[in-house]
């Protein structure tokens, strides 16, 4: 018989994260027999004593482990291959960056929202059917990507990619923690399942390169059916262990969702192409966000007053959540260093993917022992250490590149970037155990609810973490352009001689002395635009570095009052007066 999980997307506890009277005793009257095929049966009586789980052999927990980060590595393939492209996909689409930045954002429109449709779903109509329909439609989606002919067409398929993509990482979760008894799930199994999520970005960015020289968006969307057929083959052939079925969607709940997805999708829209069509300039980005605001406003006058509400907003904006929704931001913030910042740097430079394929095989490296290190650290309980060695490195590395110049290069980079991989690995698994704990301490259905905390916090806050720094560069930009340009006077004889030096090459060309002075200076604003935009790019590393500076500097209070607040507890009790007899 198969080991028996708890009802959830990572649905298992360690013993060191949850009380005596945890989600393993609050679900063990709903526990179900599994049949042969998986399928659950009949409840079993409450008075029952739970199934003791069968240890399985090394060869099938490393089967499930190996799926899992199949699973992960697919569908962020897909979501990936885009980002990694867009400037490259420009030729193949006939289309400018702005126009082709619509694929990520119809990708992201649906996917940040379905997770929690897929949940409930699956838990009402069982697991094998949701893993088996799920993988045929990501496979169907992956196919299409086959037959796009241009923008508009490649538009609608990445939308539905959006949705079969969205089942895949929560697939991903279920098989790498059935591979691991239950006091290990959240800690050794949370590890390698979140470094997972973080292996897609580098490899796509790796693979690319090559792909696009064989045939183009054909041969990357190639590449994701391939990896859609072996993760259809590892699900119809390694079964996880079903939870029990409960009828848990009610009618409600159906508009509920179509306004949290049509709230968060618009939102998801206007934070990815902001920056590209500039955020107060273009009218349909205001109706975008008051769109936003009113269908989720809507969502939560609906939700307040229900007895069983989709997402319990009370719990969701509680003090403890709040400060894990803080926490879970300012990862996305600081991540953002080397998911955004340094790749647009990169490209300001001319740099292209397969002059940084050496960088990002060492970037994955970093990712896999940052991942490793904080397992251990998990399985030591030195949690909190975890947190302290990730800022660390990630305030470190964003420093080291804050002092780049127009000649830096990838090989002089390594360091900073492995560094700040090594420590975003190890940043997420301690706060999202910890969440995990909490939800299911509460109960089951709470995990819809702190599902819904991650997807905003990872997804929704990644896309505005991203277009903020966007922003904040192309702000620094102007600023550091206005200061250049007011320094460059042809008065000033060594200007004048570098518009000479300039111009010098097209001399043999170009007999006028006035059209040759103008190309000159026509390249000496290139060389000052790429100026600003390096000196812009150095202000948001060190921007990056600061904010993880002052969030190292908070933990470490906190660490700090932590420790000394029970002796201040112990001396006041210990200073009160005796009661009189």
């Amino acid at each position: 018989m198969s080991t028996v999980l708890p009802q959830a997307t990572d649905e298992a506890v360690s013993e060191k994260d949850v009380p005596a009277a945890g989600p393993e005793d609050a679900v063990a009257a709903s526990r179900t027999v599994s049949d042969a095929d998986g399928d659950a049966t009949a409840p079993e009586p409450a008075a029952a004593a739970a199934p003791q789980p069968v240890e399985r052999p090394v060869w099938l927990r490393l089967c499930f482990i190996f799926a899992g980060l199949s699973f992960f590595i697919t569908q962020g393939l897909g979501m990936n291959l885009v980002m990694a492209n867009i400037y490259q996909l420009q030729g193949e689409f006939s289309a400018t960056v702005a126009e082709v930045a619509w694929l990520s954002a119809a990708y992201m429109a649906p996917y940040a929202t379905f997770s929690i449709a897929l949940f409930k779903i699956r838990a009402q109509y069982g697991l094998r059917p949701f893993a088996e329909l799920s993988i045929i439609a990501f496979v169907v989606a992956s196919c299409l990507n086959l037959f796009v002919t241009d923008l508009h067409s490649a538009i609608v398929i990445r939308f539905v990619s959006g949705m079969a993509a969205a089942p895949i990482s929560s697939l991903g979760f279920l098989y790498i923690l059935e591979a691991f008894p239950p006091a290990r799930k959240f800690s050794l199994g949370f590890s390698i399942a979140l470094t997972g999520t973080l292996l897609s970005a580098p490899i796509a960015r790796i693979v690319s390169p090559s792909l696009l020289e064989i045939d183009g968006w054909n041969a990357l969307y190639s590449m994701e059916v391939g990896f859609a057929l072996i993760s259809f083959a590892m699900i119809y052939v390694l079964k996880v262990t079903p939870p029990p079925r409960a009828k848990v969607i009610e009618r409600m709940d159906i508009l509920s969702y179509l306004l949290f997805a049509g709230g968060l999708g618009c939102l998801a829209v206007m934070l990815t192409l902001g920056r590209f069509y500039w955020w107060f300039e273009t009218w349909w980005l205001g109706v975008l966000l008051a769109t936003s605001i009113a269908l989720l406003t809507l969502m939560a006058f609906i939700e307040l007053p229900r007895k069983n509400p989709l997402l319990d907003l009370r719990w969701i904006f509680s003090k403890t959540n709040l400060h894990i929704i803080a926490v879970l931001l300012v990862y996305r913030a600081v991540s953002s260093e080397q998911s955004s910042t340094a790749v647009s740097f990169y490209q300001q430079l001319g740099l292209l993917n397969d002059q940084t394929t050496t960088l990002y095989a060492l970037v994955l490296l970093a990712t896999v022992l940052g991942g490793a290190a904080c397992a251990w650290l998990m399985l030591t309980k030195y949690v909190d250490t975890a947190h302290v060695i990730a800022l660390t490195l990630i305030a470190a590395g964003s420093f080291m590149d804050s002092q780049s110049t127009n000649l830096t290069r990838p090989a002089e980079m390594y360091l900073s970037q492995m560094m700040i991989a090594f420590g975003a690995a190890m940043f997420l698994p301690p706060v999202m155990s910890k969440g995990f704990a909490a939800a299911l301490a509460r109960g089951v259905p709470y995990l819809v609810n702190f599902i819904t905390i991650f997807l905003f916090t990872q997804i929704t806050g990644s896309m505005l973490m991203t277009g903020l720094l966007g922003s904040f560069v192309t702000l620094r930009e102007k600023f550091h352009s206005n200061v250049l340009v007011e320094n460059i006077l042809l008065t000033n004889p060594l200007v004048a001689q570098r518009v000479s030096q300039l111009s010098g090459a097209y001399s043999h060309v170009i007999t006028d002395p006035a059209l040759l002075k103008a190309e000159g200076l026509a390249l000496l604003g290139q060389q000052v635009s790429r100026e600003a935009y390096v000196l812009a790019y150095n202000d948001t590393f060190l921007l990056i570095s600061v904010v993880s500076a002052l969030a190292l500097v908070a933990l470490l209070l906190h660490l700090a009052w932590m420790r000394i607040r029970p002796f201040l507890l112990r001396s006041d009790i210990d200073a009160a007066p005796a009661p009189q007899s």
